[in-house]
């Protein structure tokens, strides 16, 4: 494919792949490694979560370059119980180490009916989305999180003491869609702050606050501040277990013991993951399964819409629409991601 419109480059999911795969292996990576990240990262990108996809090769690459993540980690699994494992990232890419740990965990999850893995010494590894697809289109159900350097105050504080967390759910639909919810515990992702910025626009005063606690408009204002949870106090108390899933049981850092990216990007951030997964074939046949599924979202998308351009939508719908669309005509790619992208490659 690779063409050219207006300013992007449109490259097709195989063209994508094999940039990607280049490019993190001219960081250092082993290519199967390499690949396994690109694996992730494309997925977003093919989801159209931009922030999360092959536009995260800059601030992974300035880690690398520095030794704040190590290329070529010795990533460890060990069983800990028959339904549960630890793995051991060994500061490696943080979508790697997401990989290896989701892996782990189906391989127990066929085993036992349910697995549990437990993930730490790890970076940021890209949105939940994707390990959920990866999951679900092997048969099992998932619960997925991560913890994330402090940019939230705790409800009622005045300084940032705990992290955007991400969490993410999905269940297996053989043959039709699955379900899918992604989310970070507060309003926006930070990188929806950070392009605003770039972009020079101004963002709506409910993303965050700055410094002070004051609710902001001006995204360097609220870069300089806090994220705004959702739902109050209660994205408060659901940060907090994601948290502590995801870093303290985990034995990874947590709460403010976890390093910043930006402020520290030499020194490992210690990032925790949580993958819980349940094969569904325990629980009945793919067809008993699809039939429930499809009635499920049959009886959601029955619901007239109060706004009849805007039907109901089962989570997930939106993106994997933006993915069936992308694999038959391609992903227009933003230039300087393209040319950082190129630019790795070139080491490979």
């Amino acid at each position: 494919m690779n063409s050219i419109t207006a300013e992007k480059t449109t490259l097709s999911e195989s063209e994508l792949m094999a940039l990607g795969t280049r490019a993190f292996t001219g960081l250092g990576l082993e290519p199967k490694d390499a690949h396994d990240v690109a694996r992730i990262l494309v997925m977003a990108d093919l989801f159209g979560l931009s922030t999360h996809g092959l536009s995260r090769i800059e601030s992974y690459g300035e880690r690398l370059a520095v030794k704040g993540i190590k290329a070529r980690p010795r990533i460890t699994v060990e069983q800990v119980a028959s339904a549960m494992v630890r793995v051991d990232g060994d500061n490696g890419v943080g979508p790697l180490v997401g990989m290896r740990a989701l892996e782990a965990a189906m391989a127990t999850a066929k085993q036992t009916g349910v697995g549990i893995a437990f993930a730490r010494g790890s970076n940021h590894f890209g949105p939940v989305s994707p390990y959920s697809l990866i999951a679900a289109e092997a048969g099992f159900a998932s619960i997925i999180g991560s913890n994330a350097t402090t940019t939230i105050a705790p409800w009622g504080g005045s300084d940032a003491r705990l992290g955007n967390s991400p969490v993410g759910f999905g269940v297996p639909n053989p043959g039709g869609k699955p379900f899918m919810l992604d989310m970070a515990i507060s309003v926006v992702a930070r990188a929806k702050i950070r392009n605003a910025l770039k972009r020079g626009e101004a963002i709506p005063d409910s993303w965050a606050t700055d410094k002070a606690g004051r609710a902001t408009t001006d995204p360097a204002a609220a870069l300089d501040g806090f994220l705004l949870p959702i739902g109050g106090h209660k994205g408060y108390g659901l940060a907090l277990i994601v948290d502590m899933f995801a870093g303290l049981l985990s034995g990874a850092a947590y709460l403010t013991h976890v390093k910043s990216w930006v402020d520290a990007p030499d020194e490992p951030q210690n990032l925790g993951h949580f993958f819980i997964l349940i094969d569904t074939r325990h629980l009945g046949s793919t067809a008993w399964l699809a039939e429930r599924m499809n009635d499920f979202a049959a009886i959601l998308h029955d619901s007239p819409p109060a706004d009849a351009s805007r039907p109901v939508l089962v989570p997930g719908e939106i993106e994997l629409n933006n993915l069936a669309r992308h694999r038959r005509d391609g992903l227009a790619l933003d230039p300087a991601v393209l040319a950082l992208l190129e630019q790795h490659a070139a080491n490979a």
